[in-house]
């Protein structure tokens, strides 16, 4: 076995085609299935059943069929009811849950490629059941929980473990033609697996080793998988082989292998069935999960439903008062004008901070309690010292879901700045804009004592101090706004702008006071309400429109739009009727300018850097790449089925380096970005490309807000699993250098207040590596599904170089509870006549938890009657919920949902359909009540029934 430095240093270095014992991992063999493509067709198949379940129930249509040629676009648009600016934004967020649930699940293979367990090699089929079984309990938790970011990174992983298995062990060589349920029981047992003397193969014959595998286990049902190696030829006597190049066991009897990665695997000619039994158990999992946490939370999981996110960071200190209030005023707007539309957001975030103090961090999806808390803050205490800004930062970048405007009150410098690196590495992962409403403290509107005064002056932020707001702000693609205390109000128009949905940026540039200069960008057909943002100290700007018009930034309304200017801000509202085509603007300045140039369109991208093994799929990096080496980015874009991309760049902040890309189409929204280096410095993503909407394309741009960066520096770590609040969890990270070495100074910080503890620095040889390891520690009383952010940076000894791992982690108690609630079908009570419309038919049945963690909810799935429940004592001193449902005869079929406190769910289903009318029974043989999968007793009338006829056979 090689060390795990060793292959960290094959990860990092990307020189060497790393060995993968994923199975369904070809990108480019035809014919052939990812693991991302069958993550990403059970997504939308079961996305698509929950819609389509939610508008029966409602008495809806529901127009698209559930086939095999599903889109995300579709899928989203089907599900979506509401206006087009708000299906847009559920698209983008659509697109967004998807790819990082198939990320974090092609990641297994960079972080775990030698893991028996996550992969179901070597018989490991107990460990690869507790790996699935405790990541479904994390899921639910954290999704129950609103930490749907946590819930996907979980949910992606569990489910390559659960997806290898038909690819990795003999069940698809069985027969059999449905998922094996019991990897996602945990109460339930693995029964007939070959014991660890049991000879399970024979050597390949030829070219051909489809029939390697012994007749007798096939006869039996012996379930066993191959052994896999890439630095021992050893393996248990008589044992199957995973098989391929890099399996070093598989030139040892028995030969061959039995793996169905791809059409030209040694069991290739299994590799369609078992894609297809790994879509399905996909599917069967994220109906459990549904289950267990509901239709709509189970939505939120995959990205529907979320609109825009409103998220507030309040300096709380004495001098506030007129920041907090007007905060109170734009939010309470905002919630009130848009309750019940399409803009109205759909969560809500905040997070205030002083000095020491910082959070706690409300985020509600309920304008109301996000109205009340708001409401509650109080300016006090504070005005002599600068404040813990970033700390509120940090918890809300956190926080908020990915790609989200964050806004920060304050009137003080930061205290704690030696987060801004931290701050940068969580802006770049998240790619969230951050906006500063910088208020100056000497101008109070009401009178103040000398003393208090005296306190406010002390809290001045000099230029540096601001400036450190303005780097952030510029590297997240968000503002500085600076303005006085009186004249905030008219500021904030800027979060009335960046609170509607579907936002994108088509251009934002940062200009040098050095010489006048001329920026260009395009503006399309499918923009709408284009704003144009302008900040620095009195800048002279004109702007011209594809067909010569002109405007000057000194006329308030003109031909092109209308122009408020407030503190260093100039905002430019571009009329209605724009024109198509490429736009200029020239602007000369005695200092340092921004221009952000933003509009609403159906038409937007996500990006990740990647890296891909050769013929394999690709995994996603969650830190910077190297500079001066190549690189590969995945795009997904919106409306990418009328979509062309022509070109793919990226170009320096602070320069005129520009990188172009080679662009590859990987199907649907997907596409593949080669590019031969990273640039040195800060740098952005432009995408061109055209709009087939029409008989003739329209031209248009898009731009990434985010400042990246490359670094030469390389920092990787291991997820292992969850952290149990009851011990220190351990995590080991890799650091390797291609650049002169030395000692790297190392940090590492989560959002929450847990103990963590690393090596303060770690010496790396010039194009060497070396490990490390940190130790996180939660509070015990910290409850199950909390999600926690760490952060790992390395240094270089000269502070000029720095790279940083983020990884998403959720605290997970013991699950011991296992057992799924049981239902139980008392009586039935139909009275339905040929005309249904006029009569009603009524269940009751009993739900029990026996000594499980008790019932947390009782709900219909299946019906559209009426549910009613109570509680009871059974004869032996057991808790019983009793159900009781009433329902129109027109509504024949019923499936009751129970939910225990561990997460675990039984059902019951059953039909009337076959009764005749005037019916009153207890449990008769000609209803139809199955399980569905699930716990559900027979009627001791009907078990007797059964009883009696097998004593006279």
């Amino acid at each position: 076995m090689v060390s795990l430095v060793v292959l960290a240093v094959f990860l990092l270095w990307e020189t060497l085609s790393t060995p993968r014992t994923a199975a369904f991992k070809p990108l480019f063999s035809p014919g052939s299935f990812t693991h991302r493509e069958i993550t990403h067709v059970a997504i939308l198949h079961k996305t698509a059943e929950v819609c389509r379940d939610i508008a029966t129930a409602q008495g809806q249509d529901f127009t698209l069929t559930i086939d095999n040629t599903l889109t995300a676009s579709a899928v989203q648009k089907a599900c979506s009811r509401s206006p087009a600016s708000s299906s847009v934004l559920s698209a983008i967020r659509f697109h967004l849950a998807i790819a990082e649930t198939y990320l974090s699940n092609a990641a297994i293979d960079l972080q775990f490629m030698l893991s028996a367990k996550h992969h179901i090699d070597n018989e490991a089929f107990g460990e690869g059941r507790d790996l699935i079984t405790q990541g479904v309990a994390a899921v639910k938790a954290s999704t129950q929980r609103g930490s749907y970011i946590s819930a996907r990174v979980t949910l992606g992983a569990l489910c390559h473990t659960l997806q290898d298995f038909y690819s990795h062990s003999n069940w698809v060589e069985m027969g059999f033609a449905a998922p094996f349920s019991n990897l996602i029981r945990p109460d339930l047992p693995l029964n007939n697996l070959a014991g660890p003397n049991t000879q399970t193969c024979r050597n390949c014959i030829g070219q051909n080793c489809g029939e390697n595998i012994l007749p007798e286990i096939l006869q039996q049902k012996k379930l066993t998988s191959g052994y896999f190696s890439i630095s021992s030829s050893t393996k248990p006597a008589g044992k199957c082989s995973h098989g391929g190049f890099f399996d070093r066991t598989s030139s040892t009897a028995p030969t061959g292998g039995i793996n169905k990665d791809d059409i030209s695997s040694n069991h290739g000619i299994y590799h369609h069935r078992a894609a297809d039994l790994a879509t399905k158990a996909t599917m069967e999992l994220l109906e459990d999960i549904r289950l267990a946490t509901g239709n709509q939370a189970f939505l939120r999981l995959m990205g529907l439903g979320q609109t825009t996110v409103l998220a507030f960071v309040i300096d709380t200190t004495g001098s506030m008062s007129d920041d907090i209030d007007e905060a109170k005023r734009v939010s309470f707007s905002i919630i009130d004008s848009r309750r019940g539309t399409s803009e109205e957001p759909s969560e809500y975030i905040l997070v205030p901070f002083n000095d020491p103090d910082f959070g706690p961090l409300t985020r509600t999806e309920n304008a109301d309690v996000f109205k009340e808390r708001i409401d509650s803050l109080s300016a006090s205490g504070g005005g002599d010292l600068p404040e813990m800004c970033l700390s509120g930062l940090l918890m809300a970048l956190a926080g908020a879901p990915p790609s989200s405007d964050i806004f920060v009150f304050t009137d003080a410098a930061a205290k704690d700045f030696d987060l801004l690196s931290t701050i940068k590495a969580m802006i770049e992962s998240t790619k969230s804009r951050v906006s500063f409403m910088l208020t100056s403290p000497f101008s109070f509107r009401r009178k103040r004592g000398v003393l208090a005064s005296q306190r406010v002056s002390s809290r001045a932020m000099s230029q540096s101090e601001m400036q450190l707001y303005r780097d952030l702000a510029h590297a997240s693609g968000g503002q500085a706004i600076e303005v006085t205390k009186s004249t905030l109000s008219q500021a904030t128009a800027v979060i009335m702008d960046s609170s509607i949905s579907a936002l994108v940026t088509v251009l934002q540039v940062i200009g040098s006071p050095a010489n006048a200069e001329n920026f260009s960008f395009l503006l399309d057909s499918s923009l709408s309400n284009v704003t144009v943002y302008i900040t620095g100290v009195s800048p002279n700007f004109t702007f011209y429109s594809p067909t010569g018009v002109s405007q000057s930034g000194s006329v308030t309304d003109g031909p092109l739009g209308s122009i408020q200017t407030v503190g260093n801000l100039w905002r430019v509202k571009l009329n209605s009727d724009i024109q198509t085509g490429e736009w200029s603007i020239s602007i000369n300045s005695t200092s340092t300018y921004t221009i952000k140039v933003i509009g609403q369109s159906s038409v937007d991208f996500l990006f990740n850097f990647v890296e891909q093994s050769e013929g394999g799929d690709f995994t996603p990096k969650d830190n910077r790449p190297f500079i001066g080496r190549n690189a590969t980015l995945f795009l997904s874009v919106t409306r990418g089925d009328s979509v062309t991309v022509t070109d793919v760049l990226l170009a320096e902040v602070s320069g005129s380096d520009t990188v172009n890309g080679t662009v590859t189409s990987v199907g649907g929204s997907g596409f593949l970005v080669y590019l031969q280096r990273i640039p040195e410095g800060a740098f952005v993503i432009h995408l061109k490309g055209l709009l087939n909407d029409s008989s003739s394309p329209d031209r248009f741009q898009r731009q990434s807000p985010t400042h990246l960066r490359g670094s030469r520096v390389a920092i990787a770590a291991q997820s292992n699993g969850t952290i149990d609040p009851a011990n220190p969890f351990g995590l080991s990270f890799i650091l390797a250098s291609n650049g002169s070495g030395g000692n790297y100074t190392i940090r590492a910080r989560t959002d929450r207040s847990f103990t963590v503890s690393v090596p303060s620095s770690l010496n790396v040889e010039a194009g060497g590596s070396t490990q490390g390891t940190v130790t996180l520690t939660a509070p015990p009383n910290t409850e199950s599904g909390t999600d926690v952010t760490l952060t790992i940076e390395a240094e270089d000894p000269g502070s000029t170089d720095s790279n940083y791992v983020t990884l998403r982690l959720t605290v997970m108690a013991e699950v011991t509870d296992v057992y799924r609630p049981v239902c139980k079908v008392v009586s039935i009570k139909a009275d339905c006549p040929v005309g249904c419309h006029s009569a009603s038919w009524e269940l009751t049945a009993n739900l029990t938890d026996g000594i499980g963690s008790g019932l947390a909810s009782v709900s219909i799935n299946i019906g559209n009657g009426s549910l009613s429940i109570s509680p009871a004592m059974s004869e032996n001193g057991i808790n019983v919920t009793v159900a009781f449902y009433n329902a129109s005869c027109c509504s024949q079929e019923v499936e009751l949902v129970a939910v225990d406190g561990a997460g675990n769910v039984g059902t019951c289903f059953t039909s009337i359909k076959h009764l005749s009318a005037n019916t009153t029974t207890l449990m008769p043989a000609t209803i139809t009540t199955t399980n569905r999968g699930y716990s559900v007793l027979c009627s001791k009338y009907l078990l007797l029934f059964i009883l009696v006829v097998y004593l006279m056979w």
